[in-house]
């Protein structure tokens, strides 16, 4: 049986203590959710009037292709602009020389700190609000310049966090420096923060929802246009959160994926640097 060294392993009563807090807990939360959903179908927001809408194709086609699909276009090229961004930024701000380092600090502080409600206005703005898929390329925009920022952060962390020994074993068989972080120390950060890059990734499909105060496509301008045309605000908002929520559910998913089949690696390249160090001094 499995201990933690953080604190002792409860005892019997503490158990069925915790297991009546927990029942407790769930009765309060259906009985406050009980209480919504009578207030909303009090309020006539469960009338078939109100969902037909959400199962007439023309407009389930509008919600999936005009709605879903663009922002899924929004989030996927954000990421991997976010994701070179972050991989360049971090690895200036990994570099010996203050020339590279200093100005890759400063852009990453900077992007990191405005808001992106903001990045997007001022975007917008910059590459012209009447231009055509203007407020598209301002979401993408705003998004990559935050997201790669936060990502710029994540490498340097993961490549600090690999152990020291990884470096100096490759320095000591005669790596240079730029092979060293390409062959050894960026390919097992990548392992370390993977999580960190799913999640980051999410809050990037996320973050498309305020795309809407740019007048940018995507699920929450068609939210918009659904609620005011029929009325039906609360479920035009679960249907929409329904599929934000799905497709979260998915990244999620595929993070958890992600991390059992890299991060769990049983051979550390660190044996193979070893090795070869320790061949090299028998030779």
């Amino acid at each position: 049986m499995r201990t933690s060294v953080l604190f002792d392993a409860p005892g019997p009563r503490t158990v069925r203590r915790h297991r009546l807090y927990s029942l407790v807990a769930l009765v309060a939360l259906l009985g406050v959710l009980a209480f919504v959903v009578k207030r909303f179908y009090d309020a006539g927001q469960f009338e078939g009037d109100k969902w037909e809408v959400f199962v007439t194709p023309d407009y389930v086609r509008v919600i999936l292709v005009d709605g879903l699909l663009n922002t899924l276009k929004m989030a996927a090229v954000a990421i991997v602009g976010a994701t070179v961004l972050g991989a360049a930024l971090g690895v200036a701000k990994l570099s010996d020389h203050a020339v590279v380092r200093w100005p890759a600090w400063l852009v990453v502080e900077f992007f990191r700190a405005v808001p992106v409600l903001l990045l997007m206005v001022f975007t917008w703005y910059f590459i012209g609000i009447n231009r055509d898929g203007g407020s598209f390329w301002a979401v993408v925009i705003a998004l990559t310049l935050y997201n790669g920022s936060v990502l710029a952060e994540v490498l340097r962390a993961g490549v600090n966090a690999v152990p020291k020994g990884q470096g100096e074993a490759a320095y000591a068989i005669g790596m240079r420096k730029a092979q060293v972080m390409n062959i050894v120390l960026l390919p097992q950060a990548v392992k370390i923060m993977l999580p960190a890059i799913i999640s980051q990734c999410i809050v990037a499909l996320k973050d498309t929802a305020l795309g809407q105060y740019v007048v940018a496509p995507g699920l929450t301008r068609i939210y918009k246009e659904i609620y005011l045309e029929f009325n039906n605000r609360v479920p035009t908002m679960i249907v929409i959160a329904s599929l934000y929520i799905i497709v979260n559910l998915l990244l999620t998913a595929l993070a958890t994926w992600a991390q059992k089949r890299f991060v769990g690696e049983k051979k550390p390249l660190e044996v193979s640097l070893v090795g070869n160090l320790e061949g090299g001094r028998n030779a």
